[in-house]
C-alpha cells in the first residue's frame, strides 16, 4: 500500500474509493433508503432555510441553530454554484467534490517519496463508514480544506496558515491545526487571513458573529460522553427529559447543567495538558504537526457535550494525514478512530431510537463508541509526548561511540 512517485499507480485504492462513494451518493439521493431517520432533512429543510436567508446579504441572526463562524455561510451557498440543480441534490454533489479533493490531495501526498498511501486508505476506508451522513453535513467540506492545510503544513507555512484561517472561520476547530508549527509565518499568515475575512464579513453581512451567543443555554447531548450519566439515571428515577434543542437531541433538566460544567471543565483541562506539551516539546518533525492537530481534536470531541456523528469526519481527515508520514506514531489510535466510526453509525442513525430510548442496546452502542474516542485519545496523547517530549534517541554501539571518538581526536 505504499509507494514513491513512479511507483504503480494504486488503481484498487481508487476503485474502492469509486465503489464506496457510488453506495453513498445512492443513499443521499434516496435510491436506496439507509436504515433509521432521515439524515438529509438537516440539509432539505435547515440549510436550505438558511440558504435563502444568506443569499438576501444577512445572517440568521433569530435561529439559534445557527451557531456558526462567518464563513459557514459559503459552505451554506456553495450548491448555488451548481444552478442546474435543485438546493439538497446540489449540496449532496459539493459534499462529493470535497471528499474528492481530499482523497486526490491523500492519494498525491501518499506517493511522494518517503511518504505512505496508508493515509488515503484510512480515508478511503473510514468515511463511507459514517453512512450517508457524511454527504449530508457541510463538515466534509472543512475537513478537506484541514487536509489541504496540514499537507501543505511542511514546505508551505503560510499557505497552511491561510488554510487553518479560513477552516476555523468554517467551523473553529481548524484552529487547533496551528498548535505544532514552530515557525511564525504560519501563524502571521493565519492572523492576516481571520482578521480580513472575519472583517469582510462583519462589514458585508449583519449578524455575523451572532452565533457566540447562541449555545449558552445548551444542554447534554444525548451521544456526548457525558450523556452516559443520564441514559444510566432514567433507570433509577431521573426526571429530566430527551428534547429536540438547539438543533440536536439534548437531555435537560435536573443536574444537566453540571454535567455540562464538567464537559467545559474537562476541554479546559484538555487545552491545559496541549499547553504544557507545547512549552514542553523539544523535537519537531514533519509529521509532529499532524500529530499535535489530530490529537488536540480528539481532546476536543472526547470531552465535548456535543459528540455529533460528523464530527468523526474530522478525525478520520486528521488520522489520514498522520499516517501519510512514515514516522507518525498515530497508527494504533487512527485504527481506533476507525472502529469508533463504525459503531457511530450504529448508533446514528441506525438505532438511534435505542440511544434515545436509554435502553441496553443503545447505552452500550456509545460505551463503545465513546469508550474508543477516549481510548484513541489517551492513547494519541501518550504517543505525541513520548515522540517530542521525553524522546531518546537509540544508544550507539561501543564501536560507534568509539570512532566518533576517533574523529574528535586531534
Amino acid at each position: 500500500m505504499t509507494g514513491a512517485r513512479g511507483a504503480r499507480f494504486p488503481y484498487v485504492l481508487l476503485g474502492i474509493w469509486g465503489l464506496t462513494r457510488l453506495v453513498l451518493l445512492l443513499f443521499v439521493f434516496k435510491v436506496y433508503v439507509f436504515p433509521g431517520p432521515d439524515v438529509t432533512s438537516d440539509v432539505s429543510v435547515i440549510y436550505q432555510g438558511w440558504y435563502e436567508v444568506l443569499r438576501t446579504g444577512t445572517f440568521p441572526q433569530d435561529d439559534v441553530t445557527w451557531q456558526y463562524p462567518p464563513a459557514a455561510a459559503l459552505a451554506i451557498l456553495s450548491p448555488g454554484l451548481l444552478p442546474f440543480l435543485e438546493y439538497t441534490s446540489a449540496f449532496f454533489v459539493c459534499a462529493f467534490v470535497a471528499d474528492l479533493i481530499a482523497f486526490a490531495l491523500l492519494l498525491y501526498a501518499g506517493r511522494r517519496p518517503g511518504k505512505s498511501l496508508r493515509g488515503a486508505w484510512v480515508w478511503v476506508v473510514g468515511v463511507p463508514l459514517l453512512g450517508p451522513t457524511v454527504y449530508s453535513r457541510y463538515d466534509v467540506m472543512v475537513t478537506a480544506v484541514a487536509v489541504a492545510a496540514l499537507l501543505a503544513g511542511v514546505r508551505h507555512p503560510r499557505v497552511m496558515g491561510a488554510l487553518a484561517a479560513l477552516g476555523a472561520l468554517l467551523k473553529v476547530w481548524p484552529a487547533l491545526l496551528l498548535l505544532g508549527t514552530v515557525g511564525r509565518r504560519a501563524w502571521g499568515a493565519a492572523a492576516v487571513t481571520a482578521g480580513a475575512i472575519a472583517l469582510l464579513f462583519a462589514v458585508s453581512m449583519p449578524g455575523s458573529f451572532a452565533f457566540l451567543t447562541f449555545q449558552r443555554d445548551r444542554g447534554t447531548e444525548v451521544e456526548s460522553l457525558g450523556s452516559l450519566v443520564f441514559h444510566i439515571a432514567r433507570h433509577h428515577g431521573w426526571e429530566g427529559q430527551v428534547l429536540l434543542n438547539y438543533g440536536s437531541v439534548e437531555f435537560l433538566g435536573p443536574y444537566v447543567d453540571i454535567v455540562s460544567t464538567a464537559a467545559l471543565l474537562l476541554t479546559m483541562v484538555a487545552f491545559g495538558w496541549l499547553l504544557v506539551w507545547r512549552l514542553c516539546a523539544t523535537r519537531f518533525l514533519a509529521h509532529t504537526v499532524a500529530d499535535a492537530a489530530f490529537v488536540a481534536v480528539l481532546m476536543f470531541t472526547a470531552t465535548s457535550r456535543v459528540i455529533s456523528p460528523q464530527y468523526m469526519v474530522w478525525l478520520i481527515g486528521l488520522a489520514a494525514v498522520c499516517l501519510v508520514f512514515r514516522g507518525s506514531r498515530m497508527a494504533l489510535p487512527a485504527w481506533l478512530v476507525l472502529a469508533a466510526s463504525f459503531f457511530t453509525v450504529l448508533e446514528f442513525p441506525i438505532w438511534f431510537a435505542h440511544v434515545v430510548a436509554s435502553d441496553g442496546l443503545g447505552i452500550t452502542l456509545l460505551v463503545v463508541r465513546n469508550g474508543l474516542l477516549v481510548a484513541a485519545t489517551l492513547t494519541a496523547a501518550v504517543r505525541l509526548w513520548r515522540d517530542t517530549v521525553s524522546y531518546a534517541p537509540p544508544a550507539k554501539l561501543p564501536s560507534q561511540t568509539a570512532r566518533a571518538q576517533e574523529t574528535l581526536t586531534p
